[in-house]
């Protein structure tokens, strides 16, 4: 990869001191966060551009390459080069600092209007991406619920519905489910964005939103476990976020309680 440096983006604390937001020229921003996401990753720019295809958006897709140490940068950088015809921006960190910090950075150097994750494990078919995309406008969030998920075991079922429920009791709100990847305007993530790094960053945003008064549209979709690699979800640091974030949740539910009395 030392002879591709010049068609990406090392990026870097100091790189992205340079990035100042862009004039909101398209309708949507695909952010890709990718770590070591070989078996998965080409499959994923197939279904994102079969959905963003059969739509009428003028789209970007913003991939963040999170130190991985696999071959999944040179499967991007050649995925690139072949279609050159797609607006695929590739960007690569040094060392890895975790979805949520590269969502963040992603939304600052976005042109679209409209911001939407896709994990590189190609959990998401076409059409979810497709019914996700056709909604956009709709709402200020459009929040995908899932009514199945192929392949995924009843412990990690059960741990989303449980999660799913401890948000929902303590914030007060009735959402269906946090984490599938929300569509959201870009000024919002930028303006809003969370300051947690673990599992709840995407609960985190929507309930900060929700707190302001956003609208919001939830929309049935299915999904699928990841073919290849394995989740990093359940790791020790999440769970200590996840407690950080359900603590934080609860102080700003007291906030907004007494804000309402006076």
């Amino acid at each position: 990869m030392n002879n591709h440096h010049n068609f990406y983006e090392i990026l870097d604390a100091k790189s992205l001191a340079g990035f100042m937001p862009y004039k909101r020229e398209l309708d949507i921003t695909v952010f890709v966060p990718c770590y070591n996401e070989e078996g998965n990753i080409i499959d994923t720019f197939h279904t994102i551009v079969s959905a963003l295809e059969e739509s009428s958006l003028s789209w970007e897709i913003i991939v963040i390459d999170d130190a991985s140490t696999d071959k999944s940068k040179e499967l991007i950088y050649n995925y690139t080069k072949e279609h050159p015809d797609y607006d695929i921006k590739l960007f690569v960190r040094k060392e890895n600092i975790g979805l949520a910090q590269n969502y963040i950075d992603g939304a600052f150097m976005a042109k679209g209007k409209c911001y939407k994750l896709v994990s590189g494990d190609n959990a998401e078919p076409a059409e979810t991406l497709s019914a996700i995309f056709n909604s956009l406008g709709k709402a200020e969030m459009i929040i995908p619920y899932h009514v199945k998920i192929l392949g995924r075991s009843a412990m990690r079922d059960l741990f989303s519905k449980t999660y799913t429920f401890i948000v929902n009791t303590i914030s007060g709100y009735k959402i269906k489910y946090y984490n599938g990847g929300a569509l959201h305007f870009t000024y919002n993530v930028m303006r809003w964005h969370t300051d947690y790094h673990g599992y709840s960053f995407q609960a985190d945003i929507i309930t900060r939103l929700l707190d302001r008064g956003m609208s919001y549209l939830e929309i049935p979709v299915t999904s699928q476990e990841r073919k290849s690699g394995v989740s990093h979800a359940l790791k020790l640091k999440n769970f200590l976020s996840v407690g950080h974030f359900f603590l934080d949740l609860l102080i700003r539910r007291i906030g907004r309680a007494y804000r309402n009395k006076n």
